[in-house]
């Protein structure tokens, strides 16, 4: 069902990922210059994967939203996932935007953290909502480790 919560829901989600994406296509011309492993995906593969992504947290904010009481607890656990909106884009700035590689490794692993939080907070409202991110926290550790991978040769 459309309400106005779930509009505005996939609206920031939405505008969430556009603004990494255009980061990370105004720094395609410097990734193109740096090392990488030979495992690393390609960009379709990569595109493709933070689509479903994106549209798996969608839902499972909006899950939440649905069957979670109003008060403290709903209010940290928006804010969690405002700050993973925050570190998903953080991370794009500074890898594609400022070129920081070390660096990106820990708004990574700081990314992933946050989705590891939300699955463990989610959970006891909705384990459907908790699953739904799942596959975000297991890329987002993939993409931590392969962070790293390439800042060891071009750190």
């Amino acid at each position: 069902m459309l309400t106005k919560s779930n509009f505005v829901i996939v609206t920031l989600v939405f505008l969430t990922a556009l603004a990494g994406s255009l980061v990370t296509a105004r720094g395609m011309d410097w990734y193109r210059t740096i090392q990488v492993p030979a495992w690393t995906p390609g960009g379709n593969v990569i595109g493709t994967v933070w689509t479903v992504l994106f549209v798996l947290a969608a839902v499972s904010i909006i899950v939440y939203w649905t069957h979670a009481r109003r008060g403290r607890e709903f209010r940290r656990v928006i804010g969690g996932f405002v700050v993973n909106g925050l570190l998903n884009v953080g991370w794009s700035v500074t890898f594609f935007g400022l070129h920081l590689v070390g660096p990106a490794v820990l708004v990574s692993a700081a990314l992933a953290a946050n989705v590891a939080w939300l699955i463990w907070q989610v959970r006891p409202t909705s384990r459907a909502a908790s699953w739904l991110l799942a596959p975000y926290f297991a890329w987002v550790c993939f993409a931590t480790y392969l962070t790293f991978a390439i800042w060891r040769p071009n750190g």
